[in-house]
């Protein structure tokens, strides 16, 4: 059975484009790496009303799984907590466990810096200010806790933007679950890199391909010039290693390999990339 996930990125700076939102692309890499399906990515914008509706309805679609990023600072505009306590009717109060871990890092950062230690000033007690019922989640990266919410079955886990406090929560408390919940599915992929073949003649026999080889998927991606064409061809698939997924692979390679040469086009290269 299929795990699925969402990913939900907060922050107006990546609405308009001041920064790329290189965490979706991370997220969905390692989470289909561990053998979970991304359904849909969602943007919102640093607004109350605006986190509070995107949730409600990713929350509607029920996912295994829910990853946002982004909102869990100090300042004015980080609202995550409160956009998601909004959508779940939910109080927003001091979370004990989730103070500890801010004051112990402060406390760690003036030791380091040979500082006097500061008080928990209202923005301190902010990045430990969450939603009744929810777990904190030690950031060992950076000050503000991750949180967990789990929601009829569906865990939602909130995670800071920088990427690096983003990365560290993940690997740390995110990934072992994802990998429970999807056992011991691994994920398989594939290119093959074509010359002289254009993507229109290629249409019909990736469709082929794909309904002879249900199980496989199929993505072109043009890297050349419509007059001097040259495509990557991606393979992927999900599967348990008793459903032979690499075999399913070499299959659908060979089939699509002989259409592609029986119409004139040319298998520059098979590049393998496996990820269990």
């Amino acid at each position: 059975m299929t795990v699925y996930m969402e990913i939900v990125c907060v922050g107006n700076e990546l609405l308009i484009g001041k920064v790329l939102n290189t965490n979706a692309s991370w997220l969905g890499k390692q989470a289909t790496a561990l053998g979970v399906a991304v359904k849909r990515v969602t943007v919102v914008a640093d607004d109350v009303e605006e986190m509070a509706a995107a949730f409600r309805e990713v929350l509607k679609r029920k996912p295994k799984f829910i990853v946002s990023t982004g909102g869990l600072g100090p300042t004015f505009d980080d609202k995550t907590l409160e956009g998601i306590a909004k959508a779940l009717n939910r109080k927003l109060a001091v979370n004990q466990e989730a103070l500890r871990m801010v004051k112990a890092k402060y406390k760690e950062y003036t030791k380091t810096n040979n500082i006097p230690e500061g008080e928990m000033t209202p923005p301190r007690v902010k990045m430990a200010t969450l939603p009744i019922g929810t777990e904190a989640i030690l950031n060992p990266a950076g000050t503000a806790p991750g949180v967990r919410i789990d929601v009829d079955g569906i865990v939602l886990i909130v995670l800071p933007g920088v990427p690096k406090e983003m990365e560290a929560i993940f690997e740390a408390s995110v990934a072992p679950l994802l990998r429970q919940a999807a056992g011991d599915v691994g994920y398989f992929e594939l290119s093959i890199y074509t010359d002289n073949i254009m993507e229109s003649v290629l249409a019909p026999f990736i469709d082929k391909v794909m309904h002879d080889n249900p199980q496989i998927y199929i993505k072109s991606h043009p890297k050349g010039r419509e007059n001097k064409p040259h495509m990557e061809l991606h393979l992927s698939t999900i599967g348990k290693p008793s459903e032979n997924p690499q075999i399913c692979l070499s299959k659908a390679v060979v089939e699509l390999a002989g259409l592609i040469k029986g119409a004139g086009g040319e298998v520059v290269k098979v590049e393998t990339e496996v990820t269990v």
